[in-house]
Parts: structure tokens; C-alpha cells; sequence
């Protein structure tokens, strides 16, 4: 993903200076138009001109909270640090805080796009000091997609509202902010893929054998997923891969369905939890995640020792 913000930035006319602990990654990067490869982090430092602005691209935690004090320790007054992966915004309100004692300036950029960011363009929810994201404005507005074919919301016109989110980046508020919008975004998403993962299972077992034959179809999910697709009210960008996954392997035999969560689904439901705020599409979307990597759970086997103590319910061979 960093690769192709790099990219998406030299294509319309931006220069910038890359580093990456993989030297492969640098030397072939540095190949193309306008990028410089770093030998490493002081390295990348040393290159930029000031006021620099480095974007750290990586995973939350760690690896993101190691370099971040790297460069702390490296940039000098004025300069920028942009954190545009997943971080937990409570960190970025630490960091951006322990940076300001140094003269440093710090912006947390959540960053929607995945691996297609670099042609459809990234989704920006920005977190930092006006006048900083202001300054980077150029920047953002290359990444982000542009109004492209989208129609106007007619409500918002007349209205002094922000241009900016029509052309789909916004300031969304102080540091944290930016990353506080992206993780409730990404919540939202655990729920929205959910929905269509249980629908789609529905559609699927119609065909059960223990269903009385007169209800039993034999339902064309790819053609189902592309007829959604066009001018159904739950048409989207997830339903799009979703209908592509299908059309290539209408059995998924590829995918162990073992599903990872990256940390923003747990984060949104801590946030709800300190705001007494019900998620509860949310909270299930993420704990099905848990249950995806368990083949048969501590809890099913008490489930099942429960239902044949009070019911005389004996377990299912296996595959029923």
C-alpha cells in the first residue's frame, strides 16, 4: 500500500524519497520517475528538504511506534510526521504530545484504498493542526479519488460545508481524530461484510437435503451477487469483490475462511463501551471473527453437553 501511495503521488508530479526495511522493496521502487531510495531512516532524512514531511506506512503497534520515535529523535523544528496506517488513535494523541516538545508536528491520516488505492485513489480521514494539514493539502488531495462519477448529495449544497469530502478526503478534527473516523469506519465494515457473508451462507444451504423438497434451491450465488450488484439499495464496493470472488470460485475452495481482525473492530467496540453506545452489529461482526479460527470451540462442545443433558440431543456425524 505504501508502494502505490508513492506511486499515485510521483504520477502527478510530486517527488519523494522512500525506505524500506526490505531492500528489495527500496531498490525497486527507486527505480521508477522521481523516487530516491534511503539507505535507511537517518538516510531518508538527510535527503528530504525542510520542512520535511515523512509518511510512515505500518502495521499498528510496534513497528509503527519504534519508527515514529526514530524520527523524533532524528527530524529537526518544523518538521512532519504522518501516520497513515491503522494506529490506534490514543496513540496518536501521545505521540503527537511528545512530538510537540520537540518543535515536531504530527498528523494521523486514516487511509482507506487497499491495494487498489493507487488507480481508484485513497479515502483520507485526517487528524492534526489546521495549519499542517493545510500545508499538506496538496498531498492529500492527490491521493485522494476526486468527485470522479460520484452524483452531489443535493443537501449539502448552500450549506459553507467542507469542499474537501466531496473529492473524498476531510480534516477531521485534532490529532486522533483522523484515526478515530478511520477505526469506526473499518467497525462498520466488519459489520457490512457480516451481513453479506451470513446472507450469502443462507442462499447457499437452500439446497440442504434436510429441507422438505419443495424448499430446497439450487441458488446461482455468482449470478446473485452480480444482479445485486446493479441498482440494488445494498450495492457496494465489498459487494463487488464479493461478486468477483464468486465469479472466479463460486466454492471459495481457496480460502481456509480463518479470518484475522486488525485491531480498529476491537478499538470501535472499547470506544462505544467508554461512550454507552449499543454497537450491536459491530461487537457480533468481530466476535464471529474469533470464532472463525476455532474448527469446534470449548464452547460448542459445551453447548452440545448442555443440550443432550436437558434434551437428550445426541451430535450430528460429521458434515450434517
Amino acid at each position: 500500500m505504501g508502494g502505490n501511495i508513492v506511486r499515485r503521488l510521483t504520477t502527478h508530479g510530486h517527488e519523494c524519497v522512500v525506505f524500506d526495511r526490505a531492500a528489495t522493496a527500496t531498490s525497486a521502487l527507486a527505480k521508477e520517475k522521481s523516487v530516491t531510495g534511503a539507505a535507511d531512516i537517518g538516510d531518508l532524512v538527510k535527503r528530504l528538504k525542510a520542512p520535511r514531511a515523512v509518511w510512515v506506512m505500518l502495521p499498528a503497534g510496534g513497528p509503527t511506534e519504534d519508527t515514529v520515535a526514530e524520527l523524533g529523535r532524528l527530524l529537526e523544528k518544523g518538521d512532519i510526521v504522518i501516520d497513515g496506517g491503522n494506529s490506534n488513535w490514543l496513540d496518536d494523541i501521545r505521540r503527537a504530545k511528545a512530538l510537540a516538545e520537540k518543535g515536531l508536528h504530527y498528523v494521523d491520516a486514516g487511509t482507506s484504498g487497499g491495494v487498489w488505492g493507487f488507480e481508484r485513489g485513497y479515502c483520507l480521514m485526517i487528524g492534526g493542526e489546521k495549519e499542517i494539514i493545510d500545508r499538506l493539502d496538496p498531498i492529500f488531495a492527490t491521493l485522494a479519488p476526486g468527485r470522479g462519477d460520484i452524483p452531489a448529495t443535493p443537501s449539502r449544497a448552500g450549506k459553507g460545508r467542507d469542499k474537501r469530502a466531496e473529492q473524498g478526503y476531510i480534516h477531521a478534527g485534532p490529532n486522533g481524530a483522523g484515526h478515530f473516523v478511520k477505526m469506526v469506519h473499518n467497525g462498520i465494515e466488519y459489520g457490512m461484510m457480516q451481513a453479506y457473508a451470513e446472507g450469502f451462507n443462507v442462499l447457499k444451504n437452500a439446497a440442504k437435503e434436510t429441507l422438505p423438497a419443495e424448499q430446497q434451491f439450487t441458488l446461482n450465488l455468482p449470478d446473485i451477487a452480480e444482479v445485486w450488484r446493479r441498482g440494488s439499495v445494498i450495492s457496494s464496493w465489498l459487494l463487488d469483490l464479493t461478486a468477483a470472488a464468486l465469479a472466479g470460485d463460486e466454492a471459495l475452495a481457496g480460502f481456509s475462511g480463518y479470518v484475522e481482525d486488525s485491531g480498529e473492530g476491537r478499538w470501535t467496540i472499547e470506544a462505544a463501551i467508554a461512550e454507552s453506545v449499543p454497537v450491536d452489529v459491530l461487537a457480533a461482526a468481530l466476535f464471529a471473527r474469533f470464532r472463525s479460527r476455532e474448527e469446534h470451540s470449548f464452547a460448542d462442545k459445551l453447548l452440545s453437553a448442555m443440550r443432550k443433558g436437558f434434551g437428550g440431543h445426541v451430535e450430528p456425524k460429521e458434515g450434517k
